[in-house]
């Protein structure tokens, strides 16, 4: 039987192994943390018996993943909840953009723009299944359905400031540009609104949906699918060199996937890669940071506006100009006064989350990569403005600078959640120019984390396709295992 070591449990790890282990693999997922996950943990940080997510939150790509959706995770206890306003986006005047599986709700929201988000969104909703298939793939590879996937790709080439200037008033003009800034970093670059144009379209057509209990419950779903295929997972083990894995599984192993940052592989790797690759491993480039904040707070935030108070996720940053001017000063290594926040109630579509009165609150700023700085008070302040009064209802704070973050999970390289730059160069050649991306040019060797394409999100396709790649190593190889029957 052909064996596999995935190194690394986040959700691209644990796709990786349950796709070789669903091919007749022998495949072990080793672990450095206490428990598998990376990103995808939930935790009571604040006040007993309420549930935060440690990273991972919100899952328009989670839903929309063919991959996880092939598996039936259902069975082995994941169930997705929707709020009843999937995101909002406050502005100062009282007003709010929202994006709602429900597209007349939306246009509603939008006034005078209603009629033109419809037009722009509308089609890519109606076609997102088969603009998802082209979409979890790397960027340059020939369309499964070209029709599609060049309407999408018309409106993912311009800038994200481009792109806003589709609508007049500022309701619509934020609510895509608050959508855009989770590329983190600039947003009048090329390609800058390809994720705003994504997560946009997958929220009107699938919604931004929970996971029940707390996005650990993915992991655990994952991990118990493994288990039923003969995988298995071994946390409290740090993996340093390749060197180490014959004596970690008693063999040497046939296929080796890495669920880390290009420069960990590199370090894992050593000799056994090519110098070229190497080079360009340690050349790659990470982005702008996060500023974690948690909150217990009592009862619910008081949102000057009424969407807000139904949405499980809000983006809080002003008008679309405001936004691009902090996210570019982020990019830049500046702190801005009123950064970027994202805020999640994820309790009000699962209401397990919550104890004894109190409530979880999720929040992080973009901030610059690797700031030391504590931003705590500066999401707050982001928080009180949209919904004066929030300090008063505040009962707990537990926050993670960037360098906590990435001492959390050594992935988020200087607090980079995202997996890596999204400037155009990486979006396009992410983790390096080259045929198959996965594919680290030594035998059997693949980079399988969010550094590789379709990037961030827990949607498990790095890993699928890092699978994938190894397999058909494996068959030209003449090792073609006999497949699980599942």
């Amino acid at each position: 039987m052909a064996t596999a070591a995935v190194v690394g449990s986040g959700p691209n790890g644990l796709a990786a192994a349950i796709r070789l282990a669903q091919e007749g693999l022998d495949v072990t997922v080793l672990e450095r943390a206490d428990r598998p996950g990376g990103g995808t943990h939930t935790s009571e940080l604040t006040l007993p018996g309420l549930l935060h997510d440690d990273c991972a939150a919100i899952h328009p790509t989670g839903v929309a993943s063919p991959f996880l959706d092939s598996l039936g995770l259902d069975r082995f206890g994941l169930r997705w909840l929707w709020p009843e306003v999937d995101l909002a986006h406050p502005l100062d005047d009282g007003r709010a953009g929202v994006l709602s599986r429900d597209m007349g709700r939306t246009t509603a929201s939008l006034g005078r723009d209603g009629a033109r988000w419809r037009r722009v969104f509308g089609p890519l909703a109606d076609r997102f299944d088969k603009i998802g298939e082209d979409v979890f793939r790397p960027v340059l590879h020939l369309p499964r359905h070209p029709v599609a996937f060049a309407r999408f790709g018309a409106g993912v080439l311009p800038p994200a400031t481009w792109a806003a200037r589709l609508w007049r008033d500022e309701p619509a003009r934020a609510l895509f540009t608050g959508v855009a800034a989770h590329v983190f970093g600039r947003l009048d670059t090329p390609l800058s609104g390809s994720v705003g144009m994504m997560l946009t379209a997958a929220g009107h057509a699938v919604g931004w949906p929970v996971a029940e209990g707390g996005t650990y419950a993915i992991t655990t779903a994952m991990v118990r699918l493994l288990e039923s295929l003969g995988g298995t997972v071994r946390t409290g083990v740090m993996v340093t060199g390749l060197a180490e894995l014959p004596e970690l599984l008693g063999t040497e192993p046939d296929l080796v996937l890495l669920d880390t940052a290009p420069h960990a592989a590199a370090r894992i790797a050593g000799d056994r890669l090519p110098p070229r690759v190497r080079r360009a491993l340690t050349r790659y480039r990470h982005g702008p940071a996060a500023h974690k904040v948690d909150y217990a707070i009592d009862g619910d935030v008081p949102w000057t506006n009424d969407d807000c108070r139904r949405a499980s996720t809000l983006h809080l940053g002003g008008g679309a100009r405001e936004i691009a001017r902090v996210e570019a000063a982020a990019a830049r290594g500046t702190m801005p006064e009123r950064p970027f926040v994202l805020v999640g109630q994820q309790y009000l579509a699962d209401p397990s989350r919550s104890a004894n009165g109190a409530n979880p609150l999720y929040a992080y700023a973009h901030v610059p990569h690797g700031h030391t700085g504590d931003a705590t008070e500066a999401v707050t302040a982001q928080i009180e403005r949209f919904a004066p009064g929030f300090r008063t209802r505040i009962l707990a704070v537990h926050s993670r600078t960037a360098p906590q973050l990435a001492a959390y999970n050594p992935n988020y390289v200087g607090g980079d959640i995202a997996g890596g730059a999204n400037h155009a160069r990486q979006l396009v050649f992410r983790p390096r120019p080259a045929t198959d991306p996965y594919s680290l040019g030594a035998p059997g060797l693949y980079l399988c984390s969010a550094a590789t394409p379709p990037g961030a999100g827990v949607h498990g396709m790095c890993g699928v396709r890092a699978a994938e790649s190894a397999l058909a190593h494996l068959e030209s190889a003449g090792r073609t295992p006999a497949p699980v029957r599942h």
